[in-house]
């Protein structure tokens, strides 16, 4: 008996109806050019930058209370962060890179009436609140663009935490109102909010293109990122208040590091390795490069501000073409590593170039480090869904904190003692070289960690199955009549695509016990053993199947198979009839109601 084609369900691969985008350049345009506007400017909250113009404060200003407000920023984000991917399934990506925008200006025009402590404070949350909620909307926004704009997100990530600390000071040089800490770039935080405008109206227009959010199980790890991001919050805010000592600041920085180590551990599989890029380029690329900034400065013999934008804008342009190239031409796994080697080099050549008088040199250094940073961002982001993604971002900030921690306990240790002005320029010297020692070991064991745990731990669940190919459920494969044995089949690689399971079913006419053989299911990277599909057994006459619709059929082997788990139906969407062994690919042909045909009286 034929059986009639089969439509695919249209849930098969989605989980809701999806726009179509009339003009996806015009879009994709628009965003590029806010991501490069955006993450810059929404790093800058983080730099601490008060005490350069701590001469200007009026009288009655507690300096070391203001140094303490202006620094809750960074605490204030990265408790920020992982809320706002969560909020992300509720909230829009451009009505959240529109809010985020709207927060930073409102400090900004507050920053100029900022005449106390408390009101500082609240500012400097504000700045870190608005810019915790545009790094995973800008992520989210570039996810289901063209692949170039995920390259352009993680090159602009790298390319910001190298110039956070230069673009923070780079306003304050000759100022005369202290006031411009909290609002140094006024101008394009306008231009930012602009884009965000014309981003906002093109995604109207066209039609509201639908964005990815990550899955329960990856909701769960991003709320259960905000405990040690609470936890760090508090270690800096309470070193910074109770003057506590080199050693227990040392120490407490250590255990926030192999907490956030642990927590990178803890995510999916396909993320780990994510995770601990994320942790290693948070902890060591910021505060790396604001002593190399502040050790560079006129006042220490360095070029300045002036002799350092060149190797600053190479090493950005750099940065930037390597991501794109990553993504576009190889995106291999081995690159992460290799990436996060060059870092370790850019390290090393701190040490051996920094100071120095000559502000071109530092080429050299700046550009392994943002390079290899987005390098590493970029093949590991490739091999992560949305998910895991934000769950590495979430751990990227905290991993900032630790890192500034950690280096103010070293800095704490060798300034100890101090009395002389030339003693106290060699030790900040002699800072940042044991603070890039330290800084290049760590990576270098973040590198053995990933390739040693990233593959490890318990499979990966339904979930994270599903989260690969955006479907919401694992599809299952069952056969009636046996109760207890199926087999699951996931979907492998961030193209969405299924991939096809062989069955093999012999066919005989001896009688029952005719077996299905599943070979292993590949997820990804990763391959599982499956348990057997039951057929039921079925006789086929030896003879030509020649007039095989005028006879009666007999029993047909029935097996109710996922769209998603064996791919499409073959051109004529027909079952699987044959004598003797049937081998290949078995159609989805699902459940059906009995034939009259096979009812015998």
């Amino acid at each position: 008996m034929a059986v009639p084609p089969i439509q695919r369900s249209p849930n098969a691969h989605s989980a809701g109806p999806t726009a179509r985008v009339r003009s996806p350049w015009l879009l994709d345009s628009v965003l590029g050019l806010l991501i490069i506007v955006v993450l810059p400017l929404a790093m800058l909250a983080i730099p601490n930058t008060v005490s350069v113009v701590s001469g200007l404060l009026p009288d009655g200003f507690d300096k070391l209370a203001l140094m303490r407000a202006h620094g809750l920023a960074l605490p204030a984000m990265i408790l920020t962060v992982p809320l706002a991917a969560v909020a992300l399934r509720h909230v829009k990506v451009p009505h959240m890179l529109l809010g985020g925008l709207t927060v930073l200006a409102l400090a900004d025009v507050a920053g100029g009436f900022a005449g106390s402590t408390f009101l500082v404070a609240t500012l400097r949350v504000l700045h870190g609140i608005g810019a915790g909620l545009l790094f995973p909307a800008t992520l989210l926004a570039a996810w289901e663009r063209s692949m170039a704009l995920r390259a352009i997100w993680t090159g602009m990530l790298a390319f910001s935490l190298l110039t956070a600390q230069a673009l923070a000071l780079w306003p304050l040089d000759q100022v005369s109102d202290w006031k411009i800490t909290l609002q140094p770039y006024p101008l394009l935080t306008g231009i930012a909010l602009a884009l965000a405008a014309v981003y906002f109206v093109v995604w109207l227009v066209q039609g509201q293109p639908p964005m990815p959010t990550p899955r329960a199980a990856e909701r769960s790890r991003l709320l259960f990122a905000s405990v040690p991001a609470v936890g760090i919050s508090v270690v800096a805010i309470s070193t910074a208040s109770e003057e506590w000592g080199a050693g227990l600041v040392i120490l407490l920085a250590v255990l926030a590091i192999v907490a956030l180590l642990v927590m990178a551990f803890f995510g999916s599989r396909e993320g780990r390795t994510l995770a601990y890029v994320m942790v290693a380029v948070g902890i060591v690329l910021l505060p790396s490069l604001a002593q190399v900034t502040y050790v560079e400065m006129r006042g220490l013999g360095g070029p300045g501000m002036t002799g350092l934008w060149i190797p600053f804008v190479v090493a950005g342009v750099l940065a930037l073409a390597s991501a794109i190239a990553v993504r576009l031409f190889a995106g291999a796994r081995w690159l992460a590593p290799l990436g996060l080697l060059a870092m370790v080099i850019g390290l090393c050549s701190v040490r051996v170039l920094v100071p120095a008088a000559d502000g071109l040199v530092l080429v050299i250094p700046f550009t392994l480090l943002a390079a290899g940073a987005a390098v590493a961002l970029t093949s590991a982001l490739s091999q992560a869904g949305i998910g895991a993604a934000l769950f590495g971002l979430a751990l990227c900030f905290p991993g900032v904190l630790a890192g500034y921690l950690l280096a103010t306990g070293v800095q704490l240790m060798m300034l100890r003692g101090v009395t002389v002005a030339q003693q106290l320029v060699d030790r900040f010297v002699g800072t940042l070289h044991l603070w890039s020692l330290i800084g290049g070991f760590l990576v270098v064991a973040v590198i053995v960690l990933a390739e040693l745990l990233s593959r490890r731990g318990a499979p990966a669940d339904e979930d994270e199955a599903a989260e690969l190919t955006g479907d919401d459920s694992a599809p299952s494969v069952s056969s009636p009549g046996v109760a207890g044995h199926s087999a699951y089949a996931e979907s492998s690689g961030s193209s969405g695509s299924s991939t096809g399971v062989d069955v093999v079913a012999k066919v005989a006419g001896e009688g029952s016990g005719a077996e299905a053989a599943v070979p292993p299911v590949r997820s990804g990277r990763s391959e599982r053993r499956e348990p057997p599909m039951a057929v039921d057994a079925v006789e086929v006459p030896a003879q030509s199947t020649a007039g095989d619709e005028d006879r009666p059929t007999g029993a047909i082997p029935r097996v109710p198979v996922s769209p998603d788990a064996f791919g499409a139906t073959d051109g004529n969407g027909a079952s699987v009839e044959g004598v003797g062994e049937v081998t290949g690919p078995v159609p989805p042909v699902p459940p059906q109601a009995q034939s009259p045909e096979d009812t015998t009286p």
